[in-house]
């Protein structure tokens, strides 16, 4: 008997007859002769409409607080788990329901992008010990005093992956409304081929620049804790796209994949004192905003002045901005800062980066010939990151993933 999770999004259970659906899988599964764990997430649509609800009864003056916002938006996976377990009982099947404080997830306190702390799966056992498929809400859980807490989007890919190394499972399987990972969003580049294995190093790359197939978080947790899943489409049996280890011979892929991320915002401080602690003292601001920064760049120093950019979500670019203005008199007399939006970021993915040169100067050149300007540039051992105009991001995407063939088979 294998121990299996299963995690379901939100359009796998976006109406009624995709409930059905994924109960017949589910059961199925059991029938099969194993314990199952499914996850899900609120249905499609129903968090946005959460949100415009809280803002409706708020106001510009008084906005909801993110304490609120993360009883109001749990309630979304409630009502899923809830239908998905009425579904299964309905074909004969037991299946029970449990929220994220009831399966032992205990979070931080910080609202709308907790992390988990620890999971105490003492219910979830007992459920599958019993017989019953226990069906668990993503995206949720709750701190040590008893607060409900969100993961953020994305969220029920990291409770199931976080219950998989928990309860020990022998196999994650991560369904969602595609047939798993592929060389670049097919509604961006038509031809991209779907990634029958992919690394965890590559995963995360790709989901950190944008991939929206899985959580970045959810992939550092499983690499962690050495958690192999699979990304399969809920739709169909079509083999998915396995996330292990990396093994010997996966170096022979220079790329295996380019990943866009739209809504980015670029700010630059100019002409800050080129001296120990005054990158910390900007960061350290925007950190105690909860926001998350990725492309830094830092100019060469001139007259012991120097300039550094950084780029966020655009839809953290007023916080961001707000915190600089708190800080900006202890930078120095010539500090000041910009900022832009309408910007988007290009990455290429692969292992093999680490053992082939001119990599980057391939990307470069496909950029330059197709008339495309860099603004940013960012480098890993396995990740070459720019960032370009937005309206200019799906014609990069596409010249990009040509010149490294990826349009093949």
């Amino acid at each position: 008997m294998a121990l299996i999770v299963q995690k379901y999004g939100g359009t796998s259970v976006g109406t009624p007859e995709r409930i059905k659906n994924v109960a017949r899988r589910v059961l199925e599964t059991q029938q099969a002769g194993n314990q199952v764990v499914a996850v899900v997430s609120a249905m499609s649509g129903v968090t946005d409409n959460l949100l415009r609800l809280a803002h409706e009864v708020s106001s510009p003056a008084h906005p909801p607080t993110e304490r609120e916002i993360d009883v109001l938006l749990a309630t979304g996976e409630q009502q899923t788990i809830a239908l998905t377990a009425m579904a299964i009982n309905a074909l004969g099947g037991k299946a029970v329901s449990l929220t994220g404080a009831q399966a032992g997830i205990q979070t931080d306190g910080v609202h709308t992008k907790a992390r988990i702390a620890d999971i105490t799966p003492t219910e979830v056992h007992e459920m599958l010990d019993e017989g019953h498929i226990v069906i668990l809400a993503g995206f949720q859980g709750q701190t040590r005093d008893g607060l409900i807490t969100t993961l953020g989007r994305g969220g029920s890919d990291l409770t199931a992956i976080a219950m998989a190394a928990a309860i020990k499972a022998d196999l994650c399987q991560i369904f969602t409304d595609v047939d798993g990972v592929y060389t670049c969003d097919p509604r961006v580049v038509p031809v991209a081929q779907k990634i029958d294995t992919i690394s965890y190093d590559e995963m995360l790359e790709m989901a950190s620049s944008g991939s929206k197939v899985m959580q970045s978080r959810s992939v550092e947790f499983a690499k962690k804790f050495g958690v192999r899943f699979e990304v399969r489409n809920s739709m169909n049996n079509n083999p998915g796209t396995l996330v292990k280890e990396e093994e010997p011979g996966m170096e022979s892929v220079v790329v295996r994949g380019v990943s866009i991320e739209r809504n980015q915002a670029k700010i630059t401080i100019d002409d800050v004192p080129d001296r120990p602690g005054i990158a910390s003292r900007i960061f350290g601001a925007i950190n105690k905003a909860n926001i998350v920064v990725d492309m830094i760049v830092q100019n060469v120093s001139w007259e012991a002045e120097t300039d550094i950019s950084f780029t966020c979500s655009a839809a953290d670019l007023p916080k961001a901005e707000a915190e600089l203005r708190k800080v900006l008199a202890e930078l120095g007399p010539h500090a000041s800062f910009r900022s832009q939006s309408g910007i988007a970021k290009l990455s290429i993915v692969g292992i093999g980066m680490r053992s082939h040169s001119g990599v980057a100067a391939r990307m470069f050149g496909a950029l330059s010939e197709a008339g495309i300007n860099i603004q940013m540039i960012s480098t890993s051992e396995i990740k070459t990151a720019v960032t370009v105009n937005e309206t200019e991001i799906e014609q990069a995407a596409k010249v990009v993933h040509t010149a490294f063939g990826l349009d093949k088979e």
